[in-house]
């Protein structure tokens, strides 16, 4: 067998999740084990929501975790660029050796008709999925219509009869009818890949052995199978992972958990605790042990002793098992540890600055600055009480804007300010009594350096967890409400300049 390669694939679209460092560390458990290599690659083909800034928090908090990876796009390697976006030509090019051999054809169906497509299957009762309008209309038509400059998408040829069957190395033989698969679009009017396409590209020409993924990939399992067949190559081994879960069993989401893991930095877990614990989330040590290193798990690491049960993210085990990392510290150890997760220079001239104009005594910056380096502030309802605002405003206030703060492209003072007023003035709130909650939500009092630099300053995620917070200190939000105010979040318009 040729050697080991595995890979993780994260898009540069948002903050970096604890699941991505979960996969990442099951891949790289997998090749080390195995004497193989870990891979790292970043899927930005959507160009609209991928950013330089998500990138480099992603990249820098995979290695804060612990994790390492021997080629990648900031490390370079045999098989670069590892960017997708710099591959284009590359995805173009494989794209249309499947046309030419019949494997693909181009659909030149506008949004429109395809949203009313849609529209018609689903009030048919049916499972909404493309229709095959193209799929028969010759070469020589399609030459002239893309000649003559109309849109089009590549989508690929999919059986309408039989069952794929596939090989997953914790499920044993899966099955699937072809008759749930679509025509999966592979190259869009951009001229870039969808991941389907650009993950079976790279995966072969990156020489990937074993692909490690979450379980929401087992459905796109039979157009992967099918690429590779049309285009004569060997599939990898396949392995889906159970996805971590909310303690009520839904898929774990930022709307019910922090799940970044720049959140659990800041509030002081330690990297070996959280990689321990992610460890723990789908795999048991051969001694049952609880507490254990990256390499501890390596040398032991055997795939067939993962679970597939759902393992529940639980936020109070992962605080005590950083508890037991941390009592098993010694105290010079432990000094070095808080000070290195309190010594971010930039953050602290920043709250220097904020605090500057109301000290007397340098032990005053206690007081002032303590908010910025808790996890979550100690407030009641009672706390929120205002002269204008009723509870129930608070909280429409308080859920509203943590809804539009998690669509941010780049977190800045400026988009935060850009935010809360737009919010506000839809609302028909005077900015002063909107902003109240916020101080205690935030700093936990009404009496604090300037909020939105404060929440800039801690930073996105743990903004957003002292909302989610305080929403609850507030009693939280009913079902009922939450699909009101969600469609209030769809209306309101963009606050920030274009």
């Amino acid at each position: 067998m040729s050697q080991v390669r595995t890979r993780i694939a994260p898009s540069p679209t948002g903050f970096p999740h604890v699941g991505t460092a979960y996969i990442a560390l099951f891949n790289l458990a997998f090749a080390k084990a195995n004497g193989g290599d870990f891979i790292l690659r970043i899927e930005d083909t959507d160009q609209t929501r991928s950013t330089a800034q998500s990138e480099k928090m992603i990249l820098d908090a995979l290695r804060w975790v612990g994790l390492d990876w021997s080629e990648g796009p900031d490390v370079g390697g045999p098989h670069a660029p590892y960017r997708q976006s710099e591959r284009k030509d590359i995805y173009k090019q494989y794209a249309e050796e499947l046309l030419d051999k019949g494997h693909a054809f181009r659909c030149f169906a506008t949004a429109e008709e395809l949203d009313q497509m849609r529209a018609e299957q689903m009030a048919r009762g049916e499972t909404p999925k493309y229709d095959g309008r193209y799929a028969n209309l010759s070469r020589e038509q399609s030459d002239k219509l893309a000649a003559a400059g109309k849109p089009f998408v590549i989508r690929m040829r999919v059986p309408d009869e039989g069952v794929c069957k596939f090989d997953d190395m914790l499920r044993g033989e899966v099955e699937i009818p072809w008759s749930q698969v679509d025509m999966q679009v592979l190259l869009k009017t951009d001229g870039l890949p969808t991941y389907h396409l650009a993950n079976v590209v790279d995966d072969h020409l990156m020489q990937i052995t074993h692909v490690i993924r979450g379980e929401e990939w087992i459905n796109s399992a039979p157009k992967h199978q099918l690429l590779y067949k049309y285009f004569g190559w060997d599939m990898p081994v396949l392995c889906h992972m159970p996805l971590l879960r909310n303690p009520d069993k839904s898929k774990l989401s930022k709307r019910k958990n922090p799940t970044s893991i720049t959140y659990y930095r800041d509030a002081g877990v330690l990297p070996e605790a959280l990689l321990n614990y992610l460890g723990r989330m789908g795999y048991s040590m051969p001694n049952e042990a609880e507490k254990f290193t990256l390499d501890e798990m390596i040398a032991s690491f055997d795939i067939k002793r993962v679970s597939l049960g759902g393992p529940i993210f639980d936020v109070e085990k992962l605080t005590w098992l950083n508890g037991e990392w941390l009592r098993s510290l010694s105290p010079e150890a432990l000094k070095t540890k808080i000070l290195d997760w309190a010594n971010d220079s930039d953050k602290l001239t920043a709250i220097a600055k904020a605090i500057q104009p109301r000290i007397n005594l340098l032990s005053d910056a206690v007081n002032w600055s303590g908010f910025y380096f808790q996890n979550l502030p100690t407030i009641s309802e009672v706390d929120f009480e205002h002269k204008v605002l009723s509870t129930e405003q608070t909280v429409e206030i308080l859920q509203l804007a943590q809804w539009q703060l998690e669509t941010l492209p780049v977190w800045t003072e400026e988009n935060i300010q850009a935010v809360l007023s737009g919010l506000a003035g839809e609302m028909g709130i005077k900015l002063r009594d909107f902003m109240s909650p916020f101080f205690i939500a935030i700093a936990g009092s009404k009496s604090s350096t300037p909020v939105m630099n404060s929440m800039y300053l801690i930073g996105a995620d743990m903004t957003l967890q002292r909302l989610r917070h305080a929403i609850e200190v507030l009693g939280g939000v009913s079902k009922k409400k939450a699909k009101e105010l969600e469609k209030r979040h769809k209306a309101l318009p963009s606050f920030l300049t274009p």
